[in-house]
């Protein structure tokens, strides 16, 4: 297999593993830390109405969600690629900001979530990943700036 159609494969695999581990974790987070007592989670209108009534732990799954999502698909592109390991890894994290930017401007949320969220769950992640995966970010001189 050439090294380009390795390299595409496994950030569409990143992609696919990170928004089933994503999804997971949304899917039970309420029924481990339910939502408060009237807000309607059913709908994106619901949801962005009744983020007021939304403590702190209710933000809990959905920052795991977004942050081992983004981990687990970069792990996997980094593990999987066959050249520039590092670069699909945060790849994968900038694909999984771009949809963390869009949930903000979807939903909303109280501000701290939004930076913790948007700074925390996705570009570090992506870098976590791939030094997990046996890179080394630092020799591959990954310029971020």
């Amino acid at each position: 297999m050439s090294p380009a159609i390795k390299n595409v494969l496994a950030v569409v695999a990143g992609v696919v593993v990170g928004s089933v581990v994503n999804m997971a974790l949304v899917g039970i987070g309420p029924a481990l830390i339910p939502p408060p007592e009237g807000a309607d989670v059913s709908t994106v209108e619901g949801l962005r109405d009744s983020m007021a009534l939304f403590k702190p732990a209710n933000f809990i799954f959905p920052f795991l969600a977004h942050a081992l999502g983004t981990l687990a698909g970069a792990f996997v592109a980094a593990k999987l690629a066959a050249s520039h390991q590092v670069k699909f890894a945060m790849a994968i994290g900038v694909f999984f900001l771009a949809g963390g930017i869009a949930a903000v401007y979807m939903f909303g949320g109280p501000l701290w979530f939004k930076a913790t969220d948007l700074l925390l769950a996705y570009l570090p992640m992506g870098y976590l990943g791939a030094a997990m995966a046996g890179t080394d970010p630092l020799r591959d001189k990954l310029v971020l700036v």
